[in-house]
């Protein structure tokens, strides 16, 4: 089996061809026969017309088989990047979305203008994903990635050491339905991007995430409001007073989202759209500020 580098990408853009559009078609051959090279696409476009190794064939043929079984790119790859930085990701965790940049914005806003090293805890964090992106950008920050599933603190933790955070950044077993342990402590802002997939939403999933992504991750119940009462309820006591509390959540349930938020003694302060200009996050302090 001898092919060139650009043999490799035409047939595997012609293969992907069946299920996308020529242009990513195109970037999804380029990404499979990077990763299976080593190369960066610089390399890669550098290098069109040298012979391929026989095991990058190989490799690039099975990447494009589990594309049009409709696995998740991310997951092929092992890795994705969010808010610029890369993170490892495997089928324990959702992959991180454009969409969760909202929330990781607001908490970096708010996080900057708290007092000198302070304590943020993303909760239901997966992939560590808003919690490092936090750490990297408010350099006194003390992160706590948090989540039930220990396969997912796995790769958290692993992406916590990918980016040398481990002086400021620790993963914790929490579950967001329980009452938060006091082991904790306390903690001047908390972020989540919890489970928020209705139960009908649910069986409607396109395949590659029905399939592929852990539901734990994804289902809030019936209504998809569930984590959100859990978390007000048994984490408000982890905030310090006049804490601030930054969720992500579904298509048109921000109102809802706030209003158990306002239920509950939370002053919603903004809420922010996604890059698709949908309303995706909130951001609200409990009690008031002059209460600290």
């Amino acid at each position: 089996m001898v092919k060139r580098y650009s043999e490799l990408y035409h047939d595997a853009k012609a293969a992907l061809l069946a299920t996308e559009s020529a242009a990513d078609a195109g970037v999804l051959a380029r990404l499979l026969i990077c990763h299976a090279a080593g190369k960066s696409q610089a390399e890669y476009l550098a290098h069109q017309d040298d012979y391929a190794p026989e095991d990058v064939i190989i490799q690039v043929s099975k990447g494009v088989k589990r594309l049009l079984d409709d696995e998740p790119i991310a997951y092929i790859l092992g890795q994705w990047e969010f808010y610029g930085l890369p993170l490892k990701v495997s089928p324990d965790v959702l992959i991180p979305r454009d969409d969760t940049v909202a929330v990781a914005e607001l908490a970096i806003r708010q996080a900057l203008f708290l007092d000198q090293d302070p304590r943020i805890l993303d909760l239901c964090c997966g992939s560590g994903c808003i919690g490092i992106a936090i750490a990297n950008r408010v350099k006194d920050a003390r992160v706590t990635l948090a989540d039930l599933s220990q396969q997912a603190l796995a790769v958290a933790k692993e992406n916590v050491q990918l980016h040398r955070m481990g002086g400021r950044v620790r993963c914790v077993r929490a579950d967001a339905m329980q009452k938060a342990s006091a082991f904790l402590g306390k903690f001047d802002l908390i972020v989540s991007n919890p489970p928020y997939v209705t139960a009908q939403e649910m069986e409607e999933l396109p395949r590659s995430v029905r399939e592929y992504e852990p539901s734990m991750a994804l289902c809030g119940g019936e209504d998809g409001l569930d984590f959100y009462r859990a978390i007000v309820r048994n984490f408000t006591p982890a905030l310090r007073p006049g804490g601030w509390l930054a969720l992500e959540f579904g298509m048109g349930q921000g109102d809802a989202v706030c209003r158990i938020l306002e239920e509950n003694g939370y002053t919603i302060l903004e809420r922010a759209r996604d890059y698709n200009e949908r309303e995706r996050a909130v951001l609200a302090q409990h009690g008031r500020k002059d209460e600290r």
